[in-house]
């Protein structure tokens, strides 16, 4: 059993999200052992970038507040592969496009693994035209994570039946960001999902309260959990280890 599998066994799965590299490097692997300690499941760590489509203003500021203090994907690997022998639980990295791209491909994927870390989620690449990244990951023993939308609609069967490792259901329609309130929607897709496939469902875009996370792990695999997170490294910069993991605790528990 791989890490990702084992991280969704029996349990719901609690995915924290934080933006590498804000307020700092230093503090980014302070959270990671944070997050560990709090009850992370599996750890998601955003890759900056200038241009992030999916995102909201949370995490958009989080990202230029990484980018203007010199955060980069080398140091990002660099991190991962210091932590990897202390820390269990699947490390994944969200990044766009375009930074794998400018990487190069094959080293990109190549330094993934050889850092330690176990997948990718790659938000603005279509399903349809994963294979270039999709057979190198597989490849290297990487899991590239599918996402599925509200308008994946009649999609949704053929994608959670040649998909590995998770599917990232976003919750609602429109880019990250906590909400006072969350639809149907996910419900939905993920009993769409279990037609066709058993692959774990985990529910992003919007948990932002141990309350909200509690409601969606009655139907959902796992949670995620970003915009939240991201907030209170704003609010508290290189201050935010505690509060972080106070907060990540607390969604732990209501999940479990």
């Amino acid at each position: 059993m791989n890490r990702i599998a084992k991280a969704f066994s029996n349990k719901t799965a609690f995915i924290p999200f934080i933006t590498g590299g804000d307020p700092d490097i230093e503090t980014t692997e302070k959270l990671l052992y944070a997050l560990r300690d709090a009850g992370a499941d599996v750890i998601e760590i955003g890759i900056p970038f200038s241009d992030p489509v999916a995102e909201g203003p949370v995490i958009e500021a989080a990202a230029e507040r990484a980018l203007s203090k010199g955060c980069t994907v080398d140091q990002l690997f660099d991190l991962v592969a210091r932590v990897r022998d202390q820390i269990e639980v699947p490390i994944l990295f969200m990044t766009y496009y375009n930074p794998i791209f400018a990487y190069g491909i094959h080293r990109f994927i190549t330094r993934s693994a050889e850092a330690g870390l176990d997948g990718l989620i790659v938000p603005d690449l279509p399903f349809e035209e994963r294979a270039e990244l999709y057979e190198p990951c597989k490849a290297a023993g990487l899991e590239l994570i599918s996402l599925i939308a509200p308008t994946t609609e009649e999609r949704i069967p053929e994608i959670a039946a040649n998909s590995g490792g998770f599917l990232y259901c976003v919750s609602s329609l429109g880019v990250t960001g906590m909400r006072n309130t969350l639809g149907d929607s996910a419900r939905q897709m993920i009993a769409q999902v279990k037609t066709v496939s058993d692959i774990p469902c985990a529910v992003g875009f919007g948990i932002s309260t141990p309350e909200q996370a509690k409601e969606v792990a009655q139907f959902a695999d796992g949670i995620i959990v970003g915009s939240a997170i991201v907030q209170i490294a704003a609010k508290y910069g290189r201050d935010c280890v505690d509060p972080i993991y106070q907060f990540a605790k607390a969604i732990k528990e209501n999940i479990k």
